[in-house]
């Protein structure tokens, strides 16, 4: 329909322009021929006198001539039909008051274009029915192509539109047939060009989002369900064995005070994986959505912060800063729970007698941070697998952790643009480094002291 409608306003348009431009060349050719043939008659009577003049016989069609005498009377062909009267203009041009006139004149029937011309003491004029039949052919054959071009628009914009558009449903189906399966495993066909091949890519791109987060969603179900299949295990024969014991009214005589209170700080401490494991897995699975604004921040003061709650957690945990104040660009609380996870790890392996070394500075256009402990360091076939969810060494087996730690440093790292890389350090433990991109400082701003002073903040 729009095609059509461009059409047949392209073709009024045209058939308006193309009308007054014809109409405008055919008056303007019927003109110059009066003009030659007023010259002709007007040379002839001049010669021969406008009364005695040879009037050629009417031909039945074409010109008409008439010869204006000095006294205001008229000569006419014999058989010619009568022109309109003669008019006071044209009369003036017989009494030489002109030279020459061109007017147009109505009878009752035709529409005349009369040429007045001075001729002697009087004048001739030569005369045309004006036709507009030209015109009207030409406005008929518009009309008429306009139609045919109207209907062949319309038919080829249905005919383009349907080719078209025919990807679109096709995709459109494909979308809803995904939507009733929930089968994220059929690519869209790719076809079309242009705008539609990029609109069936950039869908094709977000189902393989979607297979890759169903994907990452069903192997972090099954690795948290192996790894609570163990404490959860433990911890249920440790009540049954409280359960059964209290039941039958053995509990004290069985388990003496010594192995009761062991057993019931095994339950504690089982509880407290389980509780780590399950904050630990909310926030591995939460990804990257957080409603946590970004900020421009002193790294330094989160490095500290997350020094101070490593301290607070395990008192035993000895750490030494060596930081420098580096701005980034970053979430708080996520970069704090990256470095935490970072000094717990290392205060896990680190000696009692041996700090965790925490080391903060600005290098190039980066903030390095550096966490080194003074353990067994990190073998050669497991740096690789470091920063893998739930992926803990042989060595660790035995150590409390759920193998979550540095896979939500990994994440955290990555959400900031930045690379975590696993070296061993000079005390020949594990050395955990973190790049960030820095950010330029804020600008500083301006405050009133207690005594009423400006200072810079």
């Amino acid at each position: 329909m729009i095609a059509a409608t461009a059409i047949a306003v392209s073709v009024f348009v045209a058939f308006q322009v193309a009308s007054e431009l014809l109409g405008w060349e055919l008056e303007d050719t019927a003109e110059n021929q009066l003009r030659a043939d007023s010259r002709v008659l007007a040379t002839t009577a001049e010669r021969a006198g406008l009364a005695r003049v040879q009037l050629p016989p009417y031909p039945g069609s074409g010109r008409l001539v008439r010869v204006i005498l000095p006294d205001g009377s008229t000569r006419t062909p014999a058989g010619q039909p009568a022109l309109p009267p003669v008019s006071e203009h044209a009369g003036r041009v017989a009494q030489g008051a002109s030279a020459d006139l061109m007017e147009s004149k109505d009878s009752d029937e035709d529409g005349y274009r009369i040429y007045t011309l001075r001729a002697g003491d009087g004048a001739v004029q030569v005369a045309r029915v004006v036709d507009d039949s030209p015109i009207n052919r030409f406005g008929l054959g518009m009309l008429l192509i306009g139609l045919l071009c109207m209907v062949g628009g319309a038919l080829v914009g249905r005919t383009v539109a349907r080719t078209g558009l025919a990807p679109i449903d096709r995709l459109t189906a494909a979308a809803v047939r995904v939507a009733h399966t929930r089968d994220l495993d059929a690519d869209i066909p790719d076809e079309g060009g242009g705008e539609i091949r990029r609109l069936i890519q950039s869908i094709n791109d977000m189902l393989a989002a979607l297979r890759d987060s169903r994907r990452a969603q069903r192997l972090l179900a099954e690795d948290a369900a192996h790894e609570l299949k163990t404490p959860l295990t433990s911890l249920r024969l440790n009540v049954e064995l409280l359960i059964r014991l209290d039941r039958r009214g053995t509990l004290d005589s069985a388990l003496p005070a010594e192995s009761r209170t062991r057993l019931l700080n095994d339950l504690g401490a089982q509880v407290g994986e389980l509780s780590t494991l399950a904050a630990e897995l909310t926030d591995l699975a939460r990804g990257d959505v957080s409603d946590e604004s970004t900020e421009v921040l002193d790294l330094a003061d989160v490095v500290v912060a997350a020094a101070t709650r490593a301290r607070s957690r395990v008192p035993d945990i000895e750490v030494a800063l060596d930081v420098t104040s580096v701005w980034v660009s970053g979430r708080p609380a996520a970069l704090e729970r990256a470095v935490l996870n970072l000094i717990d790890n290392a205060g896990k392996w680190s000696p009692a007698d041996q700090p965790v070394q925490v080391r903060l500075r600005a290098e190039g256009a980066s903030a390095v941070l550096e966490v080194d402990d003074a353990g067994p360091g990190i073998d050669a076939a497991d740096v690789p697998r470091v920063f893998d969810r739930f992926y803990r060494a042989d060595s660790a087996r035995a150590l409390p952790g759920s193998g979550l730690g540095l896979s939500i440093v990994q994440r955290v790292v990555d959400a900031h643009g930045g690379r975590a890389t696993v070296a061993r350090s000079a005390r020949g433990g594990a050395l955990l480094r973190v790049g960030l991109p820095a950010a330029a400082p804020p600008a500083p701003t301006a405050r009133l002291t207690a005594g009423g002073d400006t200072a810079v903040r």
